[in-house]
């Protein structure tokens, strides 16, 4: 199952890639159909995650019963990030299709200063809306997308740890009518990371 929802997620977004999302989302048969509108506000009944430790030592970060963060455990150090726009690099997250929502995710780590810390982050609290986060205006998104199976309405949630501060960011896949760099026919998407929680201990 989570391998069929990660080759969908492929498609889609080499749909999008391709500029063949208007076809998908616009039948071009001879038929009166329409394509479906989408119900606002845009919701979501499961979602992807992944975490980052950056600037600690022996990071631990569980989430729906998965250890994220085995290669920093123990006393191993996570290096600071590696350029200022470091999140740009993110892409979406690698475990997929969590139905809303687990126990909350359960974080320990040093800060660099050798301070031991124990966060107990409740990523239903956070998102108990269920809204997808996103900053594009809901007449410029592509119709007959949401809601709908698979990675267009499975947004992907991100829990940063970074010396003292914990943040969590939302990253939706949202297609667009219009490309988001004119003359690229590849850019008919947006994907903003967008704050939703943060702390710092």
């Amino acid at each position: 199952m989570r391998n069929a929802r990660l080759a969908s997620r492929a498609l889609l977004i080499l749909l999008a890639s391709t500029g063949c999302l208007s076809a998908m989302a616009f039948p071009s048969d001879t038929s009166t159909r329409h394509p479906a509108t989408n119900q606002f506000p845009l919701k979501f009944k499961r979602h992807d995650f992944r975490a980052y430790c950056y600037n600690t030592i022996g990071c631990e970060v569980i989430y729906a019963d998965n250890n994220f963060t085995r290669r920093y455990y123990g006393d191993k150090v996570a290096p600071p990030p590696r350029s200022a726009d470091y999140r740009n690099t993110w892409g979406l997250a690698s475990y997929i299709g969590i139905p809303n929502f687990p126990p909350p995710a359960e974080v320990k780590w040093k800060s660099l200063d050798g301070a031991a810390h124990e966060a107990s982050v409740d990523i239903g609290a956070i998102f108990k809306d269920e809204l997808i986060r996103y900053s594009v205006p809901n007449d410029q998104i592509v119709e007959g997308l949401y809601p709908g199976p698979g990675p267009a309405g499975e947004p992907s949630i991100f829990l940063e740890v970074n010396d003292r501060t914990i943040n969590v960011f939302m990253k939706a896949f949202i297609p667009t009518k219009k490309e988001q760099e004119p003359g690229n026919k590849y850019s008919n998407f947006r994907e903003d990371l967008i704050l939703a929680w943060t702390r710092t201990y």
